[in-house]
């Protein structure tokens, strides 16, 4: 009987409870077993591996689409992890208690759901996992994971931050002013985009494409209505100006004589009842991976291109896209998806008269 492990590491998003949840499921029904482990990384470099069995009954289907995760991701107190590890030059001692923990728990084939920065580190370590199959399941609400059409957790995302534009609508509606609202996403622009089209934002500034304040303070004078919404991406910038981009753009307006206001809902992206999409993606990631594991395959991770769920490896993920330094962890390479000039979301936002930028 195989012996399947699963963790959840990076910042949470919603639909892993939903992932965790079928990966139970599915290995149970293949006759394997499936154990959690607690706290990501930071749960196997203690004296004992913090590892749990799963079962249906700890994780019942009426909680699986609960946003975060059941299992945690990490990052508690003082706890020591790949950052601290290289902040007190100590990467070589904890990369050998890791494979030293992981090793103990007798694990067949790790599960890893995880944002690009984790999929990056595990490659980079990836000597850690060799006595076991290493699948990584691809979540992030940003977006950014190169070679998957969608990550779980960014369609719930997506909910989440086009309800809260809807609400602040009413009352940019009722004091006749504008809202300045500012998306998560880091350098990818995929949530603000997705968001601020499905809120109605008359401007939608992503890192991506570059911008015009003069230009964008001449299209809001010029809207029909003088109450809206604009979104703007959290890796925007702006030169000269220092801040976040929010309260950067809100000045330049206010200057200008629009009144606004800003809003930062924050971490309430992350949160939410898991969508129904976003549900059926971690069930159909959840079975590839273990389809990818009865095939002996590993250091995969499972994507979603076209309508079809399929496994690419790792290498291929962390060499695609537009790769940057991690600020925190010293060798490391990050890829990041972005979005593309010739997005259809932004075709479309051009042709009605959406504020996105100085675009081709």
């Amino acid at each position: 009987m195989k012996k399947i492990g699963i963790m959840t590491t990076g910042g949470d998003c919603s639909g892993l409870n939903s992932a965790i949840y079928h990966i139970i499921c599915g290995a149970n029904k293949r006759g394997w077993a499936t154990y959690g482990i607690l706290d990501g990384t930071d749960g196997l470099v203690g004296d004992n591996p913090n590892i749990i069995r799963l079962d249906k009954n700890i994780l019942p289907p009426e909680q699986a689409y609960i946003a975060g995760s059941f299992l945690r991701n990490g990052n508690v107190g003082q706890n020591n992890n790949f950052e601290r590890a290289v902040q007190t030059n100590r990467v070589a001692q904890f990369d050998k208690q890791l494979k030293k923990s992981l090793a103990a728990t007798k694990l067949d084939a790790l599960i890893l759901i995880g944002g690009n920065g984790s999929l990056s580190l595990a490659w980079k370590n990836r000597g850690i996992y060799s006595d076991m199959q290493l699948v990584c399941i691809p979540k992030t609400i940003d977006m950014d994971i190169p070679l998957t059409d969608r990550t779980i957790g960014f369609d719930t995302a997506v909910s989440q931050l086009t309800h809260f534009c809807d609400d602040l609508m009413l009352t940019a509606r009722s004091h006749h002013r504008w809202f300045v609202v500012q998306s998560m996403g880091r350098r990818c622009g995929m949530l603000a985009l997705t968001a601020g089209l499905a809120a109605g934002a008359s401007a939608i500034l992503i890192p991506e494409i570059k911008f015009d304040v003069d230009k964008l303070i001449k299209h809001i004078k010029s809207a029909d209505n003088d109450y809206g919404i604009i979104v703007v991406s959290e890796g925007i910038s702006l030169r000269g100006h220092s801040g976040e981009p929010a309260t950067m753009i809100s000045r330049k307006l206010t200057a200008a004589g629009i009144v606004n206001r800003t809003a930062f809902p924050e971490h309430v992206q992350r949160a939410g009842n898991t969508t129904p999409n976003d549900r059926l993606l971690a069930m159909q990631m959840a079975n590839t991976a273990l389809d990818a594991i009865a095939n002996n395959e590993t250091y995969v991770m499972t994507a979603l291109q076209g309508d079809e769920i399929v496994t690419i490896g790792l290498d291929a993920v962390v060499h695609a896209g537009h790769t940057e330094r991690d600020p925190n962890i010293t060798n490391l390479t990050i890829s990041n998806a972005t979005v593309d000039d010739e997005n259809p979301l932004l075709v479309a936002a051009n042709d009605m008269g959406i504020y996105i930028g100085e675009t081709k």
